[in-house]
């Protein structure tokens, strides 16, 4: 796996796309400001004003048509540079499903695979016997499995993550903790638990569509949890655009995150915002794709 560049490389490790043309987003159905098609073009001009180098694509849909759709937007998109897909990790074929994906057009950018485990009913879904073999072939191949979960399934992902040392995990949204009061002490006890974990690390990303206003005053205190059990290296910045629009822009969400940090060293800021992605996506500068400013 590449080290991360000497020059800091900004990168958003989350956001969507999507095109209604081509698939639908039935969850959009009842959100308004979601319920149209966001593309790289749309995105692109945030990206640019934010000094935003190189992102992560993440799955909306669990069909693995969205997964190869976007391996082929990112291997002909100048920013996109990683792809976190779906397949089923039930399916007893799960290899070869991995293979095929990564045989195609910008298979070698699929860097992780997700499920949205936070529509699942049952809260020890990842501790069935053939979600557990999905996940070993995930690792297997390489490849990071990315944890959607809902704040009482936070145990159930801690659980995996300390019981699959060989499978390297991603936490999406730091597990959607409930912002309130009374939350923070039962998730600030997960996330103690997953810093003695070296197999995982969290996205710093969702935390404005859950927080009233004024954000960074509700917000801060998860934010120093992240900072003391984790660590900046172990930390990474997502925007979770377009979702983020339920609650602000892309500036203003890459604005909390700033404030969120800034406490930080410039080198450790560096790690939130792109040498955490890197070096865990093993994300790589080739020769034809240098930064974008």
């Amino acid at each position: 796996m590449d080290s991360q560049p000497a020059t800091p490389w900004r990168i958003d490790a989350h956001h969507h796309v999507w095109d209604l043309a081509v698939r639908d987003q039935p969850w959009t159905r009842n959100l308004p400001a979601l319920n149209r098609s966001f593309g790289m073009a749309d995105l692109r001009p945030h990206l640019r004003g934010a000094g935003i180098d190189a992102t992560v694509v993440v799955q909306t849909s669990a069909v693995a048509d969205e997964t190869a759709d976007l391996l082929a937007l990112a291997a002909r998109d100048e920013h996109v540079r990683a792809v976190v897909g779906w397949t089923d990790v039930t399916d007893p074929g799960i290899g070869e499903a991995l293979d095929r994906l990564r045989e195609g057009p910008g298979g070698a950018l699929l860097v992780g695979v997700r499920h949205a485990v936070q529509e699942e009913t049952d809260t020890t879904w990842l501790h069935r016997d053939e979600v557990r073999r999905g996940l070993q072939a995930i690792g297997a191949v390489g490849l990071v499995y990315e944890l959607l979960v809902r704040a009482d399934q936070l145990p159930m992902a801690v659980r995996a993550v300390e019981e699959l040392p060989e499978v390297r995990f991603v936490l999406d949204h730091a597990g959607n903790p409930d912002i309130a009061p009374d939350a923070l002490a039962p998730w600030a006890a997960s996330m103690s638990r997953l810093g003695r974990c070296a197999n995982v690390t969290v996205k710093l990303s969702g935390p404005v569509t859950r927080s009233p206003a004024p954000r960074t005053r509700h917000l801060a205190p998860y934010a120093d949890v992240l900072l003391e059990q984790l660590g900046p290296d172990r930390l990474m910045f997502g925007s979770d655009w377009p979702v983020c629009l339920l609650a602000a822009s892309y500036e203003q969400t890459v604005a909390v995150a700033a404030s969120l940090t800034a406490r930080l060293s410039p080198h450790e800021q560096s790690e939130v915002y792109g040498g955490t992605a890197a070096r865990w996506y093993g994300m790589k500068r080739s020769a034809g794709r240098s930064p974008i400013h």
